[in-house]
């Protein structure tokens, strides 16, 4: 637990491992979609100020880190991660065991265009991959049944949702069992990660992800996300907090 947010201890091939499992739980027994959250600082700043979107994560199937934020809170509080399990990474890997495995996905969310383009940008990487449907669209109420309905027309196992935190995760959530009576089995929220794969946005270069220093050449190349650092820079203080916090409490 990291400022009261859950995220699970385990490295990308134990996350993939665990969704495979999700989905063929849901093949045998049906019921909502299971849910797949990437967390970085940006959710744990948005977590503090909202108790339902902080619900959401806690309830979450599978909870990965993702940001180097997260990595250092975790070695902060003594529990550290295996690795980062980035969002656009894990998506990757995803498409790779779908391809594997024969199970369907659909893209959903990021600009006109970009998912399509994200669509064969991984149909190249992992040949035999089934995207039964790509779609745009926005979480707004009044496109909820259009998507509902291209969903059930698609059956996918697997959702990956790029409308952003949290508007992503609230979408997955409040439509899970919709979802999963369409054939999901595990919707995730992806963020950005349309954005990197399709090339509309350069990712940092890996000696870059490597040193934990991606966020630096990510408000480089999109200056308007520098708003955002202004409240994850308390992250810090408060892991700090947390960590001394728990020493006190400790029996001596």
């Amino acid at each position: 637990m990291i400022l009261g947010v859950r995220a699970d201890r385990i490295d990308a091939a134990e996350s993939l491992e665990r969704i495979e499992a999700l989905i063929e739980q849901h093949r045998q027994n049906a019921g909502p979609a299971s849910q797949v959250m990437t967390v970085n600082t940006e959710f744990l700043s948005l977590a503090r100020k909202d108790a339902t979107f902080r619900a959401i994560i806690n309830r979450a199937a599978l909870v990965v880190a993702d940001g180097v934020g997260v990595i250092w809170a975790s070695r902060i509080l003594g529990r550290p991660f295996p690795e980062r399990v980035a969002g656009v990474d894990l998506l990757r890997l995803i498409a790779a065991r779908c391809a594997a495995q024969g199970y369907r996905l659909f893209l959903l969310g990021a600009a006109p265009g970009v998912v399509e383009t994200t669509a064969q940008v991984l149909q190249q990487r992992s040949p035999g991959l089934q995207i039964v449907g790509t779609y745009s669209g926005s979480p707004a109420p009044a496109e909820v049944e259009h998507i509902l309905d291209l969903i059930r027309a698609a059956q996918p196992e697997v959702l990956a949702v790029a409308y952003g935190a949290p508007r992503q995760d609230l979408w997955i959530h409040q439509h899970a069992q919709a979802l999963g009576e369409a054939g999901v089995g595990v919707a995730l929220g992806v963020g950005g990660a349309f954005d990197f794969i399709s090339g509309r946005v350069q990712r940092a270069p890996l000696w870059v992800q490597r040193i934990g220093l991606e966020w630096v050449f990510r408000v480089l190349v999109q200056p308007r996300r520098i708003w955002r650092l202004r409240d994850q820079m308390a992250i810090g203080p408060l892991v700090w907090m947390q960590r001394f916090s728990r020493s006190r409490q400790a029996p001596a």
